[in-house]
């Protein structure tokens, strides 16, 4: 599975990590940025923009976002159309996210959770496939209400 990955400048030391780890699992990563925990500069939504557009465009399929709390870099991922993100704290909400609403985004917050913990988040979100069924019809439910207000 191709997965991309992006960070701001407060999450590139748990990216590093994370990258690694979904490596050993077999996952081909892409780093999307940020790359300098000094740079300031390229905020939180020039990464998340990045890492949706590549799964919008078929460059990955799933991806993982880290910014300080992991709420400001899903809002901009959530922007993309096909992309649902979401923020996790914990391996519960992970699990469901991608049973129920087949979520191809995680982010999570550097500063919110330390890394073993955000391993068990990640890795359950990997794990888990999407269950169908009922949830299928919700989550097209989601999608037309995207295509309801695209501009596409």
């Amino acid at each position: 599975m191709k997965v991309a990955f992006g960070s701001d400048h407060a999450g590139i030391e748990l990216k590093l990590f994370l990258m690694d780890k979904l490596k050993e699992m077999g996952c081909e990563v892409e780093d999307y940025g940020n790359y300098d925990p000094n740079d300031r500069d390229d905020d939180y939504p020039a990464p998340g923009r990045r890492v949706a557009e590549a799964i919008h465009e078929g460059k990955a399929e799933r991806g993982v976002l880290i910014c300080g709390t992991g709420l400001g870099i899903s809002l901009v991922a959530n922007k993309v159309p096909g992309i649902r993100a979401c923020v996790c704290s914990e391996p519960f909400t992970a699990k469901m996210s991608r049973a129920h609403n087949n979520c191809n985004i995680i982010a999570v917050g550097a500063r919110v959770v330390g890394r073993e913990l955000a391993w068990m988040i990640v890795q359950t979100f990997f794990e888990t496939e999407f269950e169908g069924g009922r949830h299928a019809r919700r989550v097209d439910m989601i999608s037309q209400a995207e295509r309801d207000y695209s501009r596409e």
